[in-house]
């Protein structure tokens, strides 16, 4: 998620342009379709020769390896995050909330994890803000959220055709991850990081855990047994598109478009993600996967209308 990244941001950390423009249109585009991307990933890793840990390893590896040449003028940043707040953005982001997804997307579908990840951070972002806070959400958002919290519903009674896993359970991992990629937005907007810094926060300490946890054998990895051609896709989805793409082009939109409007337009990512997933994965679009898809799709809008 894309992380698919979901908004991150609010008017106090960029400026939105009074009037919208192509640029920003074709911005939040790229971020979108690679939002999808993530969800379709998620689920392919089981039916490719990689393990979780391989893509997680492409996930943080490649954009940390990448964007060292930043460290320097990101430093001084870097160092004035106070520990809680990092706390937040690694673990909403970071190697925590890839494994719990990738948990989930086993046991569900690609619906399952675009809706319930993306879909629902309205309603995580709420509950973690009060939770820290105690701000409680405007009644002029509930509509929005209600919405939501009934595509979920709709959602856990859809069983997907996976063969295998525990419905109950995965759309358990993908609301966990949900929540703590609302820890991540909240943590974000509180550290004040540019879309750079972001990033190096989330991958660095990711990449240095995934070489311990390689390094000691921890983890099952398939490296040497999978070739090139298998494991590109998760290169240009999860290393370079989720990775680095969707985090500059979604800060560019709202630059050009604003917040709200962004993540009005962003909500569409379920939809293609699902939509996708059929000819490309085989899943099927049931009437209950697609109410509860289109139920949270339209609770996202509206929360963000609001």
């Amino acid at each position: 998620m894309s992380i698919i990244t979901s908004p991150q941001t609010d008017a106090g950390l960029f400026r939105p342009s009074a009037s919208g423009n192509l640029a920003g249109y074709a911005a939040i585009a790229v971020a979108v379709a690679i939002w999808a991307g993530f969800a379709l990933s998620i689920r392919a890793m089981g039916a490719s020769g990689l393990t979780t840990a391989d893509v997680a390893l492409i996930r943080y590896g490649m954009p940390a390896l990448l964007l060292c040449p930043f460290i320097p003028s990101r430093w001084a940043m870097l160092r004035k995050v106070r520990l809680s707040d990092a706390l937040m953005v690694f673990a909403g982001a970071g190697l925590p909330f890839f494994w719990i997804a990738a948990a989930g997307g086993a046991a569900t579908s690609t619906a399952h994890v675009s809706a319930l990840i993306a879909g629902t951070v309205p309603v995580s972002v709420a509950l973690v803000t009060f939770l820290l806070t105690g701000a409680r959400v405007p009644v002029r958002r509930m509509g929005g959220l209600a919405g939501i919290v009934l595509g979920v519903v709709a959602l856990a009674f859809a069983q997907p055709q996976t063969g295998h896993g525990d419905i109950g359970r995965g759309v358990a991992m993908l609301l966990a991850a949900s929540l703590l990629w609302g820890a991540y937005t909240v943590g974000l907007r509180r550290t004040g990081l540019d879309a750079i810094g972001c990033t190096l926060l989330v991958t660095l300490p990711s990449f240095v855990i995934l070489a311990g946890l390689f390094a000691f054998g921890l983890v099952t990895t398939h490296f040497g047994r999978f070739s090139l051609g298998e494991a590109m896709p998760f290169v240009l989805v999860q290393g370079l598109g989720v990775g680095i793409v969707s985090t500059l082009s979604y800060a560019m939109a709202i630059t050009r478009l604003g917040p709200a409007r962004s993540a009005v337009i962003g909500s569409l990512a379920p939809v293609l993600a699902t939509l996708g997933a059929v000819p490309l994965l085989g899943e099927a679009l049931t009437p209950v996967v697609t109410a509860g898809v289109c139920a949270i799709t339209l609770g996202v809008v509206l929360a963000n209308r609001a």
